[in-house]
């Protein structure tokens, strides 16, 4: 009997350490908990169970911060105080006197280790190794991280080590030349780390956008790209666009939704785009510009000017005024007896718009086209985004085709329109295929305005709502223009045929179409 029970108690002892050996394949996804995933489940950050629950969410990594105490205890907090005291000069028996708020000890890294490797088979430990002044405390403490590492035979489980600490990362690397390692401070180029032998850069968000030329360099160079800590929509969505190879959060689960309904999931590169992350004109070499008087009997005057369109604030602003601007067209006898005409007759325009485009600097056949903007307010406002086709001025409108993604009259406002125009749908003969949606609050929030354009159809969504659908029915061009490249075009109009039918109401000026970023994506080859 007592033979039994001693193979019973070894048997269970050997399926308890098998459990917890077993081998882990990190999640296919890019989630990195930030402090464990907590916030959801109002768990204390850096504690064991807000561990668990990234496990429980499948996150690829969870990220924690380890501190040494000054009798050589590796422990896990974020700051350098607990509970007022100094981490780094007090004993452990010390900081265990107090709890975290679910009643959990002050976790040491050995119990967080073995707590991230029972039953866990897709999250990978992130160890923040927390840097100080004192170049040899750093480098003990280091030292003791991997030596506590290999003693629980746990290297499989560490996703990476992170650090500001560049010494630090210098030493893992001597110490363990397979080990993961990411630098945190973002004073060095992907080429530096390169050369120092870090595999990836783990950056704040900020950086990234600094410095967006380092996405591709770090990518060329085979470094992984992470940034730190990214908790909102619109910048979950741009990292997420950019293709990073991971994000850390502390909103695990929207990042998870955002990945889902991302064009980067449904089989989209990011092929081309404009984040605003800039001041003055917009850039040169993705923009130009129309001028004068254009199209539609519209009253504004397009201009270069910055008070017309500028980018500042980390958006692209196209701002109509009600001002005087002198007309180069007064009078001019080559417009004269053509559709044009209507240019020639004002000597000073009354309002002054702008109305950009990428002709001649990008243009596309196919893919996902997106922008995520505020729309003015008022009678009288025409604001739209667009596109035409290269084959423009060589065929001649409408028979080269228009897409207008988003359209809106300031007399319906609460509307949005998405259409397209060919030589046996335009709105001259009245037989253009157009559709509606209504919009909430387009004034003062963001919505995304998109197409999904393949050789079989195009998509016109609002907030990833598709609201008008177009097939390609194979007939001839005069229906399906559309296998060419077209450009794209913003502009804000004043009055005009459409715009303009019930009046314009001049006390609301200047009035802005706001631009958070233009996105261009297609198919992955």
């Amino acid at each position: 009997m007592r033979f039994l029970f001693i193979i019973l108690v070894a048997a269970s002892l050997f399926a308890c350490s098998n459990n917890m050996k077993e081998n882990i394949h990190f999640a296919d996804n890019i989630v990195v908990a930030h402090r464990g995933a907590w916030k959801a489940e109002q768990l204390p950050e850096n504690s064991i169970a807000s561990l668990k629950h990234a496990i429980e969410l499948k996150c690829t990594g969870s990220e924690f911060d380890v501190h040494m105490t000054a009798d050589s205890i590796l422990v896990i907090y974020h700051d350098a105080h607990y509970n007022d005291l100094l981490i780094k000069e007090s004993t452990y028996e010390e900081l265990a006197k107090f709890k975290l708020s679910n009643g959990e000890a002050l976790p040491t890294l050995r119990n967080y280790i073995l707590a991230g490797m029972e039953n866990n088979t897709t999250t990978g430990l992130v160890c923040e190794i927390k840097p100080n002044k004192d170049k040899e405390y750093n480098l003990k403490m280091t030292d003791k991280v991997l030596a506590l590492v290999k003693e629980l035979k746990a290297e499989s489980y560490i996703h990476s080590y992170i650090s500001f600490g560049y010494d630090i990362l210098l030493r893992i690397i001597e110490l363990d030349p397979k080990a993961q390692t990411q630098y945190l401070n973002g004073t060095k180029t992907p080429q530096q780390l390169k050369d120092d032998g870090i595999s990836g850069l783990d950056y704040h968000l900020k950086v990234f956008k600094k410095n967006p030329e380092w996405i591709k360099s770090a990518k060329e160079l085979g470094l992984t790209l992470n940034a730190w800590t990214v908790n909102s929509q619109e910048d979950l969505d741009w990292l997420i666009a950019n293709e990073f190879d991971y994000i850390t959060t502390n909103e695990p689960e929207l990042l998870f939704d955002r990945v889902k309904v991302s064009p980067v999931s449904n089989g989209y590169s990011l092929v081309w785009s404009d984040e605003f992350n800039y001041k003055g004109k917009p850039d040169s070499s993705k923009w130009t510009y129309d001028y004068g008087f254009i199209a539609n009997q519209e009253k504004q005057y397009y201009t270069d000017s910055l008070k017309n369109a500028r980018v500042e604030g980390g958006h692209l602003i196209i701002e109509a005024h009600k001002e005087d601007v002198a007309n180069k067209d007064f009078q001019n006898k080559d417009l004269e007896n053509t559709w044009a005409a209507y240019k020639t007759k004002d000597k000073v325009a009354t309002y002054s718009s702008a109305r950009i485009k990428t002709e001649g600097l990008a243009e596309w056949k196919y893919g996902r086209i997106e922008a995520r903007a505020k729309l003015p307010k008022g009678l009288g406002m025409w604001p739209a985004i667009w596109m035409l086709s290269e084959s423009r001025k060589e065929l001649g409108w409408p028979e080269s085709g228009e897409i207008d993604i988003m359209e809106h009259v300031g007399y319906d406002n609460d509307t949005i329109h998405g259409t397209i125009h060919t030589k046996a749908y335009n709105h001259t003969i009245g037989t253009e295929k157009g559709k509606t949606i209504f919009i909430e609050n387009p004034n003062d929030e963001f919505h995304v305005f998109a197409i999904e354009w393949t050789p079989e159809k195009i998509d016109f969504m609002l907030d990833d709502v598709v609201y008008n659908h177009i097939e390609n029915e194979h007939k001839t061009t005069a229906e399906w223009p559309f296998d060419q490249k077209f450009y794209l075009i913003l502009n804000v109009a004043v009055g005009g045929g459409w715009g303009g039918q019930k009046g314009i109401d001049d006390s609301i000026f200047p009035q802005q179409m706001v631009v958070d970023y233009v996105r261009v994506y297609q198919e992955k080859k």
